[in-house]
């Protein structure tokens, strides 16, 4: 029999040779899969910041901005308290109407932080009757539900009472009006200076 193809003799046959393989030297090992341990806590540190400013820049905050205008005070006598009538200016620079939902105000002193709602518009008469010298520079009611359009300024009288003696309230640490709106996630906070 002859054959066209010639086969070689099987010892004349090329094999390769074994791969070498250590049975010590896994692959799945943790010093084999981690980078260094000061390359991750690098790389968590820039990730720590990135988030931090991130946060910080997309932080939620109130569309408007405001002002005290004047802080008019009254003894109520015998009782310890004092009334005072705030004027507030709210101006809205946003693109959207802003919806006021509550009024109130908070009182800081040495003897401790007083807050109170708003009073009722349909009471300021009868403040004003009782303690004439709430009326010294009057304005027209803020109300809750009032709307303030974009571009628009709203100017108001707020009223509140506050467990605390008229020379107290003139030694107060801070005075605040939180205006709380409806459709946002942060009241506007304005501080009497």
């Amino acid at each position: 029999m002859t054959t066209d193809d010639p086969k070689p003799p099987e010892s004349q046959v090329n094999t390769p040779a074994p791969i070498p393989f250590h049975l010590g030297e896994e692959m799945s090992t943790p010093s084999k899969k981690l980078p260094p341990v000061g390359i991750v806590l690098i790389g968590v540190a820039i990730i720590v910041v990135i988030a931090g400013i991130f946060s910080f820049i997309q932080r939620p905050h109130s569309q408007t901005t405001g002002s005290i205008d004047t802080i008019t005070t009254a003894d109520v006598t015998g009782q310890g308290a004092v009334m005072v009538a705030l004027n507030v200016t709210v101006t809205n620079p946003g693109e959207k109407t802003y919806y006021i939902h509550e009024i109130g105000a908070k009182l800081e002193t040495t003897a401790g932080s007083f807050s109170d709602s708003a009073a009722s518009a349909v009471d300021f008469d009868r403040y004003y009757t009782a303690f004439p010298q709430l009326k010294r520079a009057p304005l027209d009611p803020l109300l809750p539900e009032e709307k303030i359009a974009p571009g628009q300024t709203a100017r108001g009288t707020i009223i509140v009472l506050f467990p605390v003696t008229e020379d107290a309230f003139k030694a107060r640490k801070a005075l605040s009006v939180t205006i709380t709106p409806y459709d946002q996630p942060v009241p506007l906070v304005i501080t009497a200076h």
